[in-house]
């Protein structure tokens, strides 16, 4: 079957970028991924707290607000939540679309000083796009605080395609190095987060959280593709010989129904002092 490419951008840099369209499509996929294991221990800590205030949650990086309509119901008190992100009118969005009350913050997490007030830290898919220094920081900043921190869907470089391709390995290999350029964690995120957290005296729980798809994904999944090899090319040139055909092979399994993969996140939660 002839599969038209009428959107390739093979020759283009990056990864999805997080438009609306492509957080929307991703958003059933994460919520199924992410370790609700962790989400009800932090539940259950905060349940164990004396009084009834608002407990103040802060999500970073926030998107449209996927973190928070699934965590949200899942905490056992009241709560606040602050959503914030660069993107003014994402962060505008996902507090108009949280289920508690919300407020919106503009501005990435290095233009505050503190996390003073806020009760528990939340990202998602954001710990592979910074460096071992803006990891460390932010341990430093929860610790300050006081606060707990669940951070989701972190790449761990582990991507199995059912059926295989000769060219999954080169793409692989080129897609990681294009996540760690510029000093970024890409798939080192969650040990480096891991190790942060725990040097500055937190219990850190993690579980695995892929992403498991097939042919009910299949818009995501060519999304996925297409970011994935054009992070690749980008990486490595050379690949542009032979990336569309890649892409067309793949498409034409995803779209006869017969692709499936498995991609690779982890969770942690980090709980602070004897909040265990």
């Amino acid at each position: 079957m002839d599969v038209p490419l009428p959107r390739a951008r093979l020759s283009a840099p990056g990864s999805p970028v997080c438009t609306p369209d492509w957080l929307g499509l991703r958003e059933p996929a994460d919520h199924a991924a992410r370790a609700g294991e962790l989400a009800d221990r932090l539940a259950d800590r905060l349940g164990a707290w004396p009084g009834a205030r608002d407990v103040v949650v802060r999500d970073v990086g926030c998107g449209t607000g996927s973190m928070g309509r699934w965590l949200a119901p899942r905490l056992a008190r009241p709560q606040r939540w602050v959503l914030q992100d660069r993107d003014a009118d994402l962060a505008h969005r996902a507090a108009a679309a949280t289920p508690v009350p919300a407020t919106a913050l503009v501005g990435d997490l290095a233009d505050d000083d503190t996390l003073a007030g806020t009760d528990v830290l939340v990202c998602s898919a954001l710990l592979d796009l910074l460096t071992a220094s803006d990891v460390e920081g932010l341990a430093a900043r929860c610790a300050e605080a006081g606060c707990a921190a669940l951070l989701t869907l972190s790449v761990t470089g582990v991507v199995a395609l059912d059926p295989v391709d000769p060219l999954d390995d080169d793409i692989a290999a080129a897609f990681d190095a294009h996540q760690r350029r510029d000093g970024r964690l890409g798939p080192d995120a969650p040990d480096v987060a891991e190790a942060a957290f725990a040097r500055h005296g937190y219990a850190v729980h993690r579980r695995p959280s892929p992403w498991r798809l097939g042919p009910g994904n299949a818009a995501l999944v060519e999304e996925w593709l297409r970011g994935r090899i054009d992070a690749a090319c980008a990486q490595d040139p050379a690949l542009l010989a032979v990336a569309e055909p890649y892409l067309r092979r793949r498409l034409e399994t995803l779209r006869a129904g017969n692709l499936y993969g498995e991609v690779g996140h982890a969770d942690l939660l980090a709980l602070p002092g004897t909040d265990r």
